[in-house]
């Protein structure tokens, strides 16, 4: 029972790739989508889909460096 935290750690870890590969994966289908249907307007698309992506992402790593933060803490 003293090693529970890296239990839940380990879970954690998982979540947060789980949910940044999925999110990452609609905006990269809803970009696609969108380009498909408007080609000519490929430019505004991605650079709207950049801001979501990066702030996606850095969400992802600082959950990444809390989780490591609690077991160097221990």
């Amino acid at each position: 029972m003293e090693n529970l935290h890296l239990f839940g750690v380990g879970v954690g870890l998982g979540l947060i790739v789980i949910g940044a590969g999925i999110g990452i994966g609609r905006l990269a289908a809803g970009a696609a989508e969108g380009i498909a249907r408007q080609p000519e307007a490929s430019d505004k698309i991605i650079a709207a889909v950049n801001l979501p992506l990066f702030l996606l992402e850095g969400v992802a790593i600082l959950g990444e460096v809390f989780a490591l933060l609690i077991v160097l803490m221990k």
